[in-house]
């Protein structure tokens, strides 16, 4: 049976943002992902300069298009916090406010986050590292979705399935790489694998067949029988047998964020938990 949840299925930024133009749109894309990258790679201290480049770009763009002139590529951006100020003071028919307010003052948090907490700090009791990184992501998702959003010339269930694939939640455990997810973490056996995959894309239900081919299990009916049956029957996931896709429960969520991502104590790695729950869940 194939896999309904493929890449080859999903849209693509490249179509999303198909309405940018090519000078920008390459670089948007080419920035975005290389954050991305050393984010789920655990390489912090590589987002506070990805994260500044994907800032200068998306800057640029947003002046193109309410004024028909930007800040040329290869020249210094004297001042990003003003740059970001005047378009503001654009006139409203010039573009929508999500473009003339809110993705400027994103973009302003972002660099300024990047350019005076800085990435590879020194000294101090807690490592910021991580939280750092993970909030320039987070702004970054946000900005690129509203930028999809006010842009897109997708199919509006297209342009929102890639939102949603945007603003999957990401934890550094698990990586997506060629259409797959791998969790990183060594010495789990598939139960606890599968809550970590399954906790990474909380709206989502997924194949059971992707699931088995993400942890590697010998065979799909062994995976059901072994691992999906004993986590449904302890209220940790909903097996729904008619479509075969999963989906965590809130006692999953709550077994992952206090046991699977709790790290020892002393680690130096160690970081409060989000503890989110969901409200609803889709069977």
């Amino acid at each position: 049976m194939a896999s309904t949840n493929t890449l080859a299925t999903e849209p693509t930024l490249e179509a999303a943002l198909a309405a940018v133009p090519t000078s920008f749109r390459a670089k948007l894309i080419d920035s975005y992902r290389s954050l991305k990258s050393a984010y789920s790679n655990g390489q912090h201290d590589a987002c506070g300069l990805r994260a500044g480049r994907f800032c200068e770009t998306l800057l640029r763009y947003v002046q193109h298009h309410l004024t028909g002139n930007h800040i040329p590529f290869g020249t210094k951006i004297p001042n990003f916090e003003q740059e970001c100020a005047k378009l503001e003071q654009v006139a409203k028919t010039a573009g929508p406010e999500s473009l003339r307010v809110i993705i400027p003052r994103g973009l302003n948090f972002l660099y300024t986050l990047r350019n005076k907490r800085g990435i590879g700090h020194v000294g101090g009791d807690v490592d910021a590292n991580s939280i750092d990184a993970a909030t320039m992501v987070r702004v970054a998702d946000w900005c690129s979705s509203e930028l999809i959003r006010v842009v897109h010339n997708l199919p509006l269930e297209e342009a929102q399935a890639l939102l949603d694939a945007i603003t999957e939640r990401q934890i550094p455990e698990v990586w997506s790489v060629v259409g797959k997810k791998r969790v990183l973490m060594p010495g789990l056996d598939a139960k606890a694998q599968t809550l970590l995959l399954l906790y990474s894309d909380l709206e989502t239900a997924i194949p059971a067949e992707d699931l088995c081919e993400w942890v590697e299990y010998s065979t799909l009916s062994n995976y059901r029988r072994v691992v999906l049956t004993p986590l449904h029957s302890a209220r940790l996931i909903e097996h729904d047998r008619d479509t075969d896709t999963v989906v965590i429960s809130p006692t999953g969520i709550e077994k992952v964020e206090q046991e699977l991502l709790k790290p020892a104590p002393g680690s130096p790695n160690a970081k409060p938990t989000s503890k989110r729950r969901r409200n609803s869940q889709r069977s």
